[in-house]
C-alpha cells in the first residue's frame, strides 16, 4: 500500500530494523515519520486508468510527471550527496546500485554519479520523439513497456537511495511528508500497472507492507 495508507497502518504497529547508521530503529519506518503525508487523497482514484484513455499515454504522462517530482525532490538534497559522502550508490542494507553503460559493462560510481547518469538517461528518452510522442496520432514504440520500467526502477532506486542515506536531511528539511508522499503514489502506480518486479521492491519492503506484531509480512 502507498504511504498514505501506510501512516494510517503504522499507526498501530511497531517497526523495528538497522539502518546504514547503525541505529537500532530505521528512521523511515518510525511511526511518527512514516505517517506523514501531504494529502489524504484517494490514490486508488489517481492511479487507475481513466474510462476511454490509451494505457500507453496515460503511462507516458505519468511517467514525465514521477520524473520531474523526484529529479526536483533530489536536487533539493543534492549538496548532502557527494563523491565524499556517499561514495557508492546504495539503498536500504547497503544494496549497492550499478550503472550499465552502453556496451553492457557494470559499473560501481559514486551516488551523485549514479543518478545523474540515471536522471540524464530518463531526461533523454522523455524528450525523443520516437518514445515519448507528443504530437496527435503519433504512436508509442514497440516495447514502450519495457522503457517505462526501467525509467519507474531508476526512479525507485532514486528514492531507495534518499530513504536510505539522506533521510536525516529529509527530516531536517521537514520535507518526509513530501517523500512520503512521491514513494506512496509511485508504488501504487508500479503495482497497479505491473511496472516493477517485487524484486525490485524489495529494498524498501518493510515501508510498502509494515510487519505486524514485529513481524515482516512478505
Amino acid at each position: 500500500v502507498c504511504v498514505y495508507m501506510l501512516g494510517k497502518v503504522l499507526a498501530k504497529t511497531a517497526v523495528f530494523g538497522i539502518n546504514n547508521n547503525n541505529q537500532e530503529e530505521c528512521p523511515y519506518l518510525q511511526r511518527q515519520n512514516a505517517c506523514q503525508r501531504i494529502t489524504d487523497a484517494n490514490m486508488f482514484a489517481l492511479i487507475s486508468l481513466p474510462p476511454g484513455m490509451d494505457k500507453a499515454e496515460w503511462l507516458a504522462s505519468n511517467t514525465v510527471a514521477f520524473f520531474k517530482h523526484i529529479n526536483l525532490f533530489s536536487s533539493a538534497l543534492s549538496e548532502f550527496c557527494t563523491p565524499s559522502t556517499c561514495p557508492t550508490a546504495c539503498g536500504p542494507g547497503n544494496m549497492v546500485y550499478f550503472w550499465t553503460d552502453d556496451h553492457g559493462r557494470k559499473l560501481k560510481c559514486s551516488a551523485p554519479l549514479y543518478f545523474d547518469y540515471a536522471m540524464s538517461y530518463i531526461q533523454e528518452l522523455l524528450t525523443d520523439e520516437d518514445v515519448f510522442p507528443t504530437k496527435a496520432g503519433a504512436t508509442f514504440p514497440t516495447g514502450f513497456i519495457f522503457l517505462v520500467q526501467k525509467v519507474f526502477l531508476l526512479l525507485l532506486r532514486t528514492l531507495a537511495h534518499i530513504y536510505w542515506s539522506h533521510y536525516s536531511e529529509v527530516l531536517a528539511l521537514d520535507l518526509h511528508p513530501h517523500l512520503n508522499t512521491l514513494f506512496s503514489h509511485l508504488t501504487l502506480f508500479c503495482q497497479q500497472h505491473s511496472l516493477l518486479e517485487p524484486e525490485d521492491m524489495k529494498p524498501l519492503q518493510d515501508l510498502i507492507t509494515p510487519p505486524q506484531k514485529h513481524r515482516r509480512v512478505l
